[in-house]
């Protein structure tokens, strides 16, 4: 049954209220939202949800409390927070109503999941401490959020509810931009694999334009890449694959005669008409043309390939 109001408590703040009311707002946008602790409000009924507030967990009634005692917890033990719950339940359902093919659904789920409600949940139940961070722990999502709450001697009436929906416009944009992103490298996952089959064992890999490669690359197999070609807004952008996700090692540099060159002494280091640009770290060249990229690339792989011979002979 669609609801007519969507019911958490009122005061103060927190990100996992706020974040769940994203979550339900966009599946239910005629739904009134409710900040209220009253008895009536909080009571289960047909027609509401109600959560981070009534005392229970009990999908089926659907409210969604995790603050009393026997408050669930997931497989591995760890405590959900009222975002958690209803990420669990209304998850796949928004990012369906958000038009995410269904083939995604599952994968961003569980994603998202991960990455994102997880560490919301941590930090709402005191299960994960933010001051580890040192300086950065105010530049946390929960903590900038609550930086939106009225402060001690505000005397609006009002304040506390202005700052929850000028907050809830402020979760619902990263909530938004993080799903989208995730939805992003899956779409780009298919087009990196169908370019990794039409290049077969040649080492360069050409895009069709700038996107997350590496875990397509990885999830292929395919060890033998060595650098990605692919065209910007004016030039064309050759790039090295990074061999791990931590750290910056590549799997091949691009020549050292080329470090921090630009325009007509690139041309002169690496003999092709057209290169505009190496990076001094040496993981980003670009050249102002498709032939002039491609060229730069062939000669960075016939040298990356000489240094691993050599490498491997005084072995």
């Amino acid at each position: 049954m669609v609801p007519d109001f969507l019911v958490t408590h009122s005061g103060g703040f927190h990100a996992d209220e706020l974040l769940s009311s994203v979550i339900l707002t966009r599946l239910f946008p005629q739904a009134r939202l409710i900040r209220s602790r009253a008895p009536e409000w909080i009571a289960p009924g047909l027609d509401r949800i109600i959560y981070d507030v009534g005392g229970v967990y009990d999908a089926a009634e659907r409210i969604f409390d995790h603050h009393q005692r026997g408050a669930p917890l997931r497989e591995d033990g760890q405590p959900y927070s009222s975002f958690g719950l209803i990420w669990k339940h209304y998850g796949r359902d928004y990012l369906a109503a958000s038009g995410l093919p269904e083939a995604h659904i599952d994968a961003v789920h569980a994603a998202f999941d991960a990455s994102f409600v997880q560490p919301v949940d941590l930090v709402d139940n005191g299960a994960l401490n933010p001051s580890v961070a040192g300086r950065l722990a105010g530049l946390t999502l929960p903590a900038l959020l609550e930086t939106l709450k009225p402060v001690f001697d505000e005397t609006n009436s009002e304040a506390e509810d202005i700052g929850f929906h000028n907050a809830l416009a402020i979760a619902r944009s990263f909530v938004e931009a993080s799903i989208g992103q995730r939805a992003a490298k899956l779409r780009a996952e298919a087009l990196v694999q169908q370019a990794i089959k039409d290049t077969g064992q040649r080492r360069i890999l050409e895009l069709p334009m700038g996107m997350p490669f590496r875990p397509a690359i990885l999830k292929a197999g395919a060890d033998h890449l060595l650098f990605v070609v692919h065209p910007r807004e004016r030039d064309w952008c050759l790039t090295g694959i990074r061999r791990a996700d931590e750290g910056f090692e590549l799997r091949a540099d691009l020549p050292a005669a080329w470090a921090g060159l630009t325009n007509s002494d690139l041309e002169a280091a690496c003999g092709i008409v057209g290169a505009s640009f190496c990076h001094n770290g040496r993981f980003i060249a670009a050249a102002t043309s498709r032939e002039a990229a491609l060229a730069m690339a062939e000669l960075a792989v016939r040298e990356a390939l000489t240094i691993e011979d050599r490498s491997n002979s005084g072995r």
